[in-house]
């Protein structure tokens, strides 16, 4: 019997980008909502989620998203960036590794596996395109993120700012080897 989860390579159209605004400002707000202030929340929420913010990085050459689909509704994501610093020292050559930008699962299915799926589908797509590293920046204070990342063999790097509103909050840089590479 299969699995009624889809997860499959996003296509660049106006239909998916407002998808996709929709559900990262909806799971970035609930997951952040109670932690920042509504001012910061919404000038974030207001430059980062909007159908044509969306539609730009999905038309993005360096920019692959991977939606999960339980039925035909959309119930998390990932984007994904390709060669990114993310974590290296200026300068160094930043080719063959995938940055982790986003991977949101709408609250509803999280403690679901949807979210381990996702990681298990961004692994699958870093061993086909031969990547040495998938790095991703997380916040400080999201230890269940954290705990979720360890598990998958993320090891801290770094970290670098993160802009929400006016709030500089500091993000860790995690970074997981590629096997082989």
């Amino acid at each position: 019997m299969s699995s009624p989860l889809r997860i499959s390579l996003a296509k660049a159209n106006a239909v998916t980008a407002a998808q996709l605004a929709d559900l990262g400002r909806r799971t970035f707000q609930d997951a952040f909502a109670a932690a920042n202030t509504a001012a910061d929340m919404e000038a974030y929420l207001g430059k980062t989620f909007g159908p044509d913010i969306q539609l730009a990085e999905l038309q993005g050459r360096e920019n692959t998203f991977l939606l999960a689909h339980m039925q035909s509704e959309l119930v998390g994501y990932a984007k994904l960036r390709d060669n990114s610093a993310l974590g290296l020292p200026e300068g160094q050559d930043p080719a063959g590794r995938l940055e982790i930008e986003r991977l949101y699962v709408r609250d509803d299915w999280q403690g679901t596996g949807l979210g381990a799926a996702l990681m298990r589908g961004i692994l699958a797509l870093a061993e086909q395109l031969h990547c040495s590293a998938v790095v991703l920046g997380v916040w400080e204070k999201n230890e269940r993120a954290r705990a979720f990342y360890q598990r998958f063999g993320f090891r801290e790097i770094g970290q670098h700012n993160f802009q929400l509103g006016q709030d500089v909050q500091i993000d860790l840089i995690l970074r997981k080897g590629m096997a082989g590479r």
